[in-house]
């Protein structure tokens, strides 16, 4: 599922805020939103711009100018406010009133995703874009796709911590080997966080003792990296993913277990396997906070949702969505 940044979508429900005399609360999907009183009732069709969205320079999203123009997790009077609902009128073109509902405006607004960048040389030189056969690592939030826990509902799961670093891919391919960021693949650089940590951990040569064109992905933390909320005192990798490129297919849970064992590496912490019964998205989300298990002394960023043996979803592609702590989020100014 393509994240979808700015889309048309309806009030869900209107809320008063203990309180509060000028602002309510708003739902859409299942995001809670701060809103002015009286700007939407239920029904109404808006414009949510999710978190980590960043507007662009235009007089009327001025307001953000403080945050360089970031939708960030806020609280207000008490309540959580993830994401800006704005009234259609935003949109100059003559084609708003014709929007259905799920509609992607994100190019239209002209809105781009806040990406996190490592400081200085740490990021790594770029050799290119990632080859077409390596997945993307990104997570869909649960209150982007509520309907999931409906169609899914019952399904053996198992979920793990979500870290807060950046995500890394380490393959294998025909005796081609490569590590990648989010979106690029890096040359070979003794001063990049992602090649030492890869050395160190002899991923390369680890990749060797897999029988089949394998893709490897995990969380990049340590100095340098998101604060180094943990602590760590030497940047580390945690495996999340593993790929098979030949079928390209991702590992059930049992196989990534085992490749994990066979190959000395470790994974994000693993928490526990649940049956997904829950009756709304709020549930899970806080079903999803509790201590880091890197770390106990800092709250966990959140979980991400997989089933035990991998599947497809209409909405999502592949089954697997990620639930984030909003409490992670204000504390961390994310």
């Amino acid at each position: 599922m393509e994240r979808q940044l700015a889309s048309i979508q309806k009030i869900k429900s209107v809320e008063s805020i203990e309180g509060a005399d000028n602002i309510e609360k708003v739902s859409v999907l299942g995001w809670h939103c701060v809103a002015k009183k009286g700007e939407f009732k239920v029904g109404d069709r808006c414009i949510y711009c999710e978190i980590d969205s960043v507007l662009p320079e235009k007089p009327e999203f001025e307001f953000l100018r403080k945050n360089n123009f970031r939708i960030r997790t806020i609280k207000l009077r008490g309540q959580i406010s993830q994401g800006i609902c704005f009234p259609l009128d935003i949109i100059v073109s003559d084609k708003r009133l014709s929007y259905l509902e799920g509609a992607d405006v994100t190019e239209e607004l002209g809105v781009i995703k806040y990406e996190p960048k490592l400081p200085g040389h740490l990021g790594g030189i770029a050799k290119g874009f990632r080859p077409s056969y390596i997945p993307k690592t990104d997570e869909t939030r649960i209150q982007s796709c509520p309907d999931v826990l409906i169609r899914h509902f019952g399904d053996s799961c198992y979920y793990t911590e979500k870290m807060d670093g950046t995500s890394v891919s380490v393959w294998n391919k025909d005796g081609c080997k490569g590590i990648s960021s989010r979106k690029l693949e890096l040359k070979e650089d003794d001063t990049s966080a992602y090649w030492i940590a890869v050395k160190r951990l002899e991923m390369l040569k680890r990749l060797d003792q897999i029988k089949f064109n394998i893709c490897v992905q995990g969380e990049l933390v340590g100095p340098g990296i998101q604060g180094n909320k943990y602590r760590l005192k030497e940047t580390d990798i945690f495996l999340f993913n593993i790929f098979n490129i030949d079928e390209q297919r991702y590992l059930n849970f049992d196989e990534m277990v085992d490749v994990s064992i066979e190959m000395g590496l470790k994974m994000v912490p693993i928490l526990g396997k649940v049956e997904l019964k829950f009756s709304s998205v709020d549930d899970i989300v806080e079903f999803a906070k509790g201590k880091s298990m890197i770390n106990p002394e800092i709250m966990r960023e959140g979980i991400v949702v997989r089933p035990l043996q991998e599947k497809t979803d209409e909405e999502l592609g592949r089954f697997s969505f990620k639930v984030v702590n909003a409490d992670f989020l204000i504390k961390f100014g994310e």
